[in-house]
């Protein structure tokens, strides 16, 4: 079922099918609303957060000085917005014991 070190959409969609017994549409149907209302809120500026799993937080990023590691010449770069992810202390602890 799975592809090897990658979860998808279509193993999130068939562990609905299985479980929920809902179709293959209705399952994949599931997993993209609930990616678009993921997106959607990111987009318009929200954190998300699931419990138990953890938190997509937006954060920007002010303009600094960078240096080119080949030339050494000093570029500015630019401000901008960054999505990180921060696992809960109940994820964490799941995959320290795996």
């Amino acid at each position: 079922m799975r592809s090897v070190g990658t979860l998808t959409r279509a193993d999130l969609a068939e562990t609905i099918n299985r479980k929920m017994g809902l179709s293959r549409a209705e399952s994949l149907e599931i997993v993209e609303s609930i990616l678009a209302k993921m997106c959607g809120a990111l987009s318009d500026g929200e954190n998300v957060k699931i419990s138990g799993f953890g938190s997509f937080v937006l954060r920007d990023k002010k303009e600094r000085v960078g240096r080119n590691p080949k030339t050494g010449i000093e570029v500015p770069i630019t401000p901008r917005r960054v999505l990180t992810f921060r696992a809960s202390q109940l994820l964490k602890d799941r995959i320290a014991k795996e």
